[in-house]
């Protein structure tokens, strides 16, 4: 399971979740999208931020901007397939 912090009407959010799905191939089921405008503290800490790609189990973090490269490595570190 992997946490995509976004938002609507983000651009860069819409192209970091067909990078994730299409282009390396993660399923859409093992991310949970969340949408930081429903949450003060997720807005204070990702506002400029996101998309930010995140291993819930660990906490490390892949901020914006990134590759189909640089997911499928943060992947295999974060001992997760794509």
């Amino acid at each position: 399971m992997l946490t995509l912090y976004s938002t609507e009407g983000c651009h860069l959010c819409e192209l970091a979740l067909h990078l994730l799905t299409e282009d390396v191939g993660v399923p859409e089921a093992q991310i949970m999208v969340i949408d930081i405008a429903t949450d003060d503290e997720l807005i204070d800490q990702f506002g400029v931020y996101i998309p930010v790609l995140e291993n819930p189990l660990t906490g490390d973090r892949l901020f914006w901007p990134f590759s189909a490269t640089d997911v499928t490595s943060y992947l295999k570190t974060q001992h997760l397939s794509g």
